[in-house]
């Protein structure tokens, strides 16, 4: 696979801009030593420096190699090549004037990559570690007779040139650098973060546009569908009516009555699904909870007949009544048609509810669900079951959600899987 931008992760690019922010140091670090060297000589402890810079050069190679592995690069490693910024500046800084160094608010560089890309407590880490390095440098330093400021601009003891922490040139420097570091870590790292949540709106706006889409696309074909069956149902009916009239036995008058209930079924169906596309404001009528879900299972029973649940209803559930919307019932029997094709001879139902919500329970003993299969959820998939579209499950999370539901899925170690649903009530009666 090529490895793209699109590819590759946020640390990993982070990494890699860090290492370009390094090349460029690098080379002004050369520079400089060459130039304040062999052209305006200061006194610099030249082998020492020069070491020292190598010595980050070579890691600065071996950190170029490492954004190309594939083991992936966490925040804490982040930080960690944040660090050695900071101690790679020190070391350098130390032998070349302290805190007397022009190039001291280099520190700022570390302190605001850390701002847009960690966290907001890595970030005060790494200015807390800075800042403690900066006032290091004021005491411990290779002074330079050429850096120091004048005793014009204030030195307590009247020591001409001479660097410590009296000095009000450097005072003044590092109040500078400590206001600059704290205001750059409190506004930087604000903003980051609203970026970040923006981001993540942002995607679940999109993932949400993008289900809003293929639900109408799903509701478009479902209404050409109702559309088109009526007829032949109706046609179907007819024929099933003048075959009742006839001179049957008792066998074949068995099966003209199952497929007169099998087409009626059909019937309410195509009613309830012209009714939720109707329906503005879901709970017009509201219902009794305990008929509204023995209704619900016995209407499922009609269509699994061969299917003999194990039902349990939860004791102390209230004498109460609530509004579903019409599509509820129909994305419950899709999760019990689930748990019957995984595994028609044994299943488990649970329910329970009180004044606030509806709580469901399927435990089927089939295969379970595969990680892939788990992270689709809420996506249509292909279906794995003979004559299965894919989409059941689809249907059934996205609508339970947006009626504030929620479902889970859970392999379970002895083998099956556990459908639990979450459904707030609406509009609520004691009866």
């Amino acid at each position: 696979m090529r490895n793209t931008s699109a590819n590759i992760s946020a640390a990993r690019q982070n990494l890699r801009r860090l290492i370009t922010v390094r090349y460029i140091a690098l080379a002004g670090q050369f520079l400089s030593l060459f130039f304040f060297s062999r052209i305006y000589p200061l006194g610099l402890p030249v082998t020492t420096i020069t070491c020292l810079v190598i010595f980050f050069a070579a890691l600065t190679l071996l950190t170029h190699w490492r954004s190309y592995l594939s083991v992936p690069i966490s925040e804490n490693e982040f930080c960690g090549h944040l660090l050695l910024d900071i101690f790679a500046l020190t070391s350098v800084m130390y032998f070349s004037g302290g805190a007397t160094n022009p190039f001291i608010s280099y520190y700022l560089v570390p302190i605001s990559i850390a701002a847009i890309t960690l966290p907001a407590v890595m970030t005060w880490s790494l200015t807390g570690v800075s800042l403690a390095a900066y006032s290091s440098l004021v005491f411990f330093n290779y002074p330079l007779e050429s850096l120091a400021p004048h005793s014009a601009h204030g030195a307590v003891n009247g020591a001409s040139g001479t660097v410590h922490a009296g000095n009000l040139h450097i005072l003044g420097m590092w109040i500078n650098f400590a206001l600059s570091a704290g205001l750059i870590t409190y506004f930087v790292v604000r903003m980051a973060d609203a970026l970040r949540r923006q981001e993540v709106e942002l995607s679940a706006q999109k993932e949400e546009q993008m289900q809003d889409e293929q639900l109408l696309a799903i509701a478009t074909q479902a209404a050409s569908a109702a559309h088109e069956l009526g007829t032949p149902l109706n046609t179907m009916k007819l024929i099933i009516d003048d075959f009742e009239d006839s001179q049957l036995n008792a066998a074949q008058l068995k099966d003209v009555g199952t497929l007169n209930q099998q087409i009626r079924r059909c019937h309410a169906t195509l009613q309830n699904l012209i009714r939720a596309a109707s329906v503005v404001e879901e709970g017009e009528t509201p219902v009794s909870v305990s008929t509204y879900l023995s209704d619900l299972i016995d209407n499922w029973q009609l269509i699994r007949p061969d299917v003999h649940p194990a039902l349990t209803i939860a004791h102390g559930c209230p004498p109460i009544s609530a509004c579903f919307h019409p599509v509820i019932q129909q994305s419950l029997q899709n999760l019990l048609n689930n748990a019957a094709d995984a595994s028609p001879q044994q299943i488990e139902i649970n329910i329970g509810w009180d004044h606030r919500e509806l709580h469901l329970e399927i435990r089927d003993y089939g295969p379970g669900i595969t990680p892939e299969q788990a992270e689709k959820l809420g996506r249509p998939t292909t279906s794995n079951k003979p004559g299965g579209m894919g989409i059941g499950l689809f249907l059934s999370h996205n609508s339970l959600n947006r009626h504030g539901g929620q479902v889970s899925l859970t392999n379970i170690a002895e083998g099956g899987l556990l459908t639990s649903v979450v459904l707030p009530l609406r509009n609520v009666q004691d009866l």
